[in-house]
């Protein structure tokens, strides 16, 4: 059954990545092996029930652990929450080459495509969505080697979340962050929101806090070792603060006290 699920969860994504020479990961049953994704894991499988694949289906996480039984190979499929899809060969060996596998986006081997939109979707729909997530990716990365044009810093416990830029490009606004830790310990990340924040101070009863969802994240890491400066790239929805507005983002540590708050106004063009 789990062979036959990814079979099918391969052929509704592009059939021209879906191609291409797949990677081969070993594990074992002494050791986990970890897989680092850039996105939260919506779904995870194997092929063969001498291979494991566990993730936190209650509470979204980037990482994943392997393990394995001797026997034949076999293969993984893994489906993250911005539907990007991921599929490596399986195979047991008794000495691991390697424990700790960090993804890319470029790994991805297509976009998945809901299976109660197939009928209507065309593969010119299709080819779309792929070119508009490969887009923001290429600007994202264009951003990231450019220089400063904004930045507000917010520091607390060793760990400081930065707002080096704000960007718009079509109908999208790009959050260009840093996170860096000198705390000591890894950092964690359970999640790192925006928020458009407004109302008076003097008046609690009209402040209100609406949460702006990413639509393309890109380098979004799942946690940050010490002396570790990372940078980061938001892609939302375009839009424009009022006056009484304010950006701000909450970065929050998983399992762990430790919580970084940034407010900034956005700067207009």
């Amino acid at each position: 059954m789990r062979t036959f699920t990814i079979i099918l969860l391969l052929a509704l994504i592009n059939p021209v990545n879906a191609q291409k020479a797949l990677d081969t990961l070993y594990a074992n049953d002494k050791k986990n092996v970890a897989l680092f994704l850039p996105s939260a894991i919506r779904q995870g499988i194997t092929g063969a029930s001498n291979f494991v694949f566990t993730y936190n289906r209650e509470k979204k996480q980037y990482f994943g652990l392997l393990k394995a039984q001797p026997g034949e190979e076999s293969n993984l499929l893994v489906v993250t929450d911005d539907g990007k899809v991921y599929s490596y060969m399986l195979k047991y060996k008794k000495e691991l080459p390697k424990l700790n596998y960090f993804i890319s986006t470029d790994e991805s081997i297509g976009m998945e495509i809901p299976a109660k939109a197939t009928p209507k979707t065309t593969q010119k729909e299709q080819d779309s969505l792929i070119k508009r997530q490969e887009y923001f990716q290429r600007f994202a990365e264009y951003l990231l080697k450019t220089g400063k044009k904004h930045s507000k810093t917010k520091r607390k416990r060793g760990i400081k979340l930065q707002l080096r830029r704000i960007a718009y490009n079509a109908s999208e606004t790009y959050l260009v962050m840093e996170l860096t830790n000198t705390s000591g310990i890894t950092f964690e990340i359970d999640f790192l929101k925006v928020y458009r924040v407004s109302g008076n101070k003097k008046r609690k009863s009209s402040f209100q806090k609406l949460e702006t969802k990413p639509i393309y994240t890109c380098h979004m890491p799942s946690k940050i070792y010490n002396s570790q400066s990372l940078h980061l790239v938001y892609v939302l929805p375009k839009f424009v603060l009022g006056s009484k507005e304010k950006l701000q983002l909450e970065l929050q540590e998983l399992n762990g006290s430790r919580k970084i708050v940034l407010k900034t106004p956005m700067n207009k063009k």
